[in-house]
């Protein structure tokens, strides 16, 4: 078997959280500058971290306003769901004996507030969020560290993501991408693989 691991992000491709994410940034935005930004306007800031999406709108004080929008998205936990195929996938992975990890954008505490609800991290052996790196998707710091913890090559892993920021992230640490479809829609179109639905990720193993 060509690879060893299979490393996950975690919006758009484990949980749908498009909607929650997307509101949460428009109502801290307009709670803090008056300003209101249609949702369409928006999808710059799904894949990258929260501190590097309120920096490219020239946010004040992105501390600040960084603690308010993690705790609007806390607000709007009721958005979120698994996507479908999801377990049934990570279940049949693990009895396959491939390890599984994660690379998110998500810092440690929004990994804790958002992701762990889901009763999922179990079958993740490493994970790597933002406080683990200097350097955030684009770039290939994330997945560099991945392979630094895990021991593993590139080649024996693979990228699983929606966004161009995970493809970018992937080729840049010389890693194979998956396009996870059912989360891309439309958005990413190059990679080495192009999933319609989590389970498609069982023909390429």
């Amino acid at each position: 078997m060509k690879y060893t691991q299979i490393v996950f992000d975690i919006d758009g491709t484990l949980i749908d959280t498009e909607q929650a994410v997307l509101c949460s940034f428009q109502d801290t935005v307009k709670e803090l500058t008056g300003k209101t930004l249609p949702l369409e306007e928006m999808a710059f800031c799904l894949g990258i971290t929260g501190e590097d999406a309120l920096k490219r709108i020239s946010m004040e004080n992105v501390p600040d306003a960084l603690n308010l929008w993690i705790e609007k998205l806390n607000q709007c936990s009721h958005m979120m769901s698994l996507f479908k195929g999801i377990p049934e996938l990570l279940e049949e992975l693990r009895a396959r004996g491939i390890k599984m990890g994660i690379v998110t954008s998500k810092t440690r505490v929004s990994f804790r507030n958002d992701f762990e609800p889901f009763k999922i991290k179990k079958y993740f052996t490493t994970v790597v969020c933002a406080d683990d790196t200097r350097e955030h998707k684009p770039m290939p710091g994330p997945l560099l560290k991945y392979m630094e913890v895990t021991g593993e090559p590139a080649g024996r892993l693979l990228y699983v993501g929606d966004s161009i920021y995970d493809r970018e992230c992937a080729k840049s640490a010389g890693v194979d991408f998956a396009i996870a479809g059912w989360g891309s829609k439309g958005r990413v179109k190059e990679a080495e693989y192009c999933l319609e639905n989590p389970l498609d990720l069982l023909d390429v193993l």
